[in-house]
């Protein structure tokens, strides 16, 4: 028994907690007071380790930062005086390049063209012609080159945390996602196979159909999906005051687009600046169609697009310029119809998945009793239940708080759909 003990206790790679025995034979063989003595050591250790740390308050691996007492304030003070700030100019020329005596021809703006020398700090191959750069107030010098200039409102429109849609979240849209998938996500995973047969990758998609039918949730489901950068822009912020600044902030969207690995660009309420072209008998040209203009070029302009897919959603797919339909620009139209039976039983189980509600609750039935019906109807069908439930002081939905929401929000509500005013322009 104690020959077994022995190996156990010897077995360091895979120890195992002391049982009553092992601490009976600890102590047969006189090492009790040792192992005793050994975490009463080691808990002096953590104490006084805890007592280093309080003494020297933050730890430099929380903050990025020194600890307090190694700080010189009045050093860095004096620093931050002597650093001058610089003028912001832009490099247009770059005489003799490759030359060690290079020179770089500087234009500051509402000053004066200057030909200057690098500073200390900057080596030739970070300055380009067309570059913006960072010079000194004296000599000009070039102290340090300067990213493209861009817009905050349009770096504001770069979609930083994922959505937490997934294309399980978007019911009945089977064929509409798998139209999607096979332009974004598989040009982007698979592009040999577009190489192997000689062709190039559709570019553009365009989702329209009735309101609520779920063309913004599966750019949103897009968005989470892929690990490219997620451009979004509402028609509507393209639409600016003065002439001009809507087709620049189209510009430098793309540009921005342009210097990502991939990129994904999707337009909401494309009809807000894309509708088609028309004269306005006052003889001025419309602001709205410079910027379509615009959005038209740097889809399948004179410049190359690069690996930038766009997506465009519309409920008014008669009122868009033809010339922002062309294939090219936009290879693929994607109907967003209204959900048929099984899709719109589909749709009630997707938010019905986080609800309270009884069992054997016949969704097929209300999938029934809500002809013609969209996404967005039901989820509010849902919705309305919820409140029957709530206002009755219930934790479970029953099936007859449907059938009242069904008759609240399909009948109730039937004035206000905007289906049937779409499906007269389509």
């Amino acid at each position: 028994m104690a020959n077994e003990h022995e190996d156990d206790l010897k077995d360091e790679k895979n120890p195992r907690p002391l049982d009553e025995d092992d601490i009976a034979l600890l102590k047969t063989y006189g090492l009790g007071p040792y192992s005793t003595s050994i975490k009463k050591v080691e808990k002096e250790i953590k104490d006084m380790a805890k007592k280093v740390n309080d003494l020297c308050g933050i730890k430099e691996s929380d903050t990025g930062l020194a600890t307090p007492s190694q700080w010189d304030l009045v050093s860095d003070k004096q620093m931050m005086q002597e650093e001058q700030p610089l003028q912001v100019a832009r490099c247009t020329k770059i005489i003799n390049p490759n030359s060690e005596d290079a020179k770089y021809v500087i234009n500051v703006k509402q000053i004066a063209k200057f030909v200057v020398g690098l500073g200390d700090k900057v080596s030739p191959t970070d300055i380009e012609e067309g570059m913006r750069v960072g010079v000194d107030r004296t000599k000009y010098q070039i102290q340090i080159p300067l990213p493209p200039k861009i817009d905050p409102s349009v770096t504001m429109m770069t979609v930083e945390e994922k959505p937490d849609v997934t294309y399980n979240d978007v019911g009945g849209c089977k064929e509409q996602i798998e139209k999607m998938r096979e332009v974004v996500e598989l040009p982007m995973l698979h592009p040999e196979k577009f190489v192997k047969l000689g062709i190039d990758p559709p570019k553009g998609v365009l989702c329209y159909g009735p309101p609520g039918t779920g063309k913004t949730l599966l750019a949103r489901a897009v968005a989470n999906r892929t690990d490219a950068c997620f451009i979004r822009v509402i028609g509507s912020e393209l639409v600016q005051k003065y002439v001009g600044e809507g087709a620049r902030m189209v510009r430098e969207l793309f540009q921005m687009a342009r210097s990502k690995k991939a990129c994904i660009v999707f337009f909401d309420e494309v009809d807000a600046i894309g509708g088609a072209r028309f004269d306005d008998g006052v003889g001025g040209d419309n602001e709205v169609q410079r910027t379509m203009l615009e959005i038209v070029n740097q889809l399948d302009g004179f410049d190359a697009r690069g690996n930038i897919k766009v997506l465009m959603a519309t409920n008014r797919p008669d009122t868009l310029d033809p010339a922002l339909l062309r294939p090219g620009r936009l290879d693929r139209k994607v109907e967003f119809g209204l959900p048929d039976l099984e899709s719109r039983t589909q749709i009630f189980k997707i938010h019905t998945r986080t609800m309270n509600c009884e069992r054997d609750i016949r969704f097929e039935l209300l999938a029934r009793l809500c002809p013609n019906s969209t996404g967005a109807d039901i989820r509010s069908v849902c919705t309305e239940a919820g409140m029957y439930a709530i206002r009755a002081r219930r934790k479970t939905v029953t099936e007859k708080d449907f059938l009242d929401a069904v008759n609240k929000v399909i009948k109730g509500y039937q004035k206000f759909s905007a289906t049937p005013k779409y499906m007269v322009y389509n």
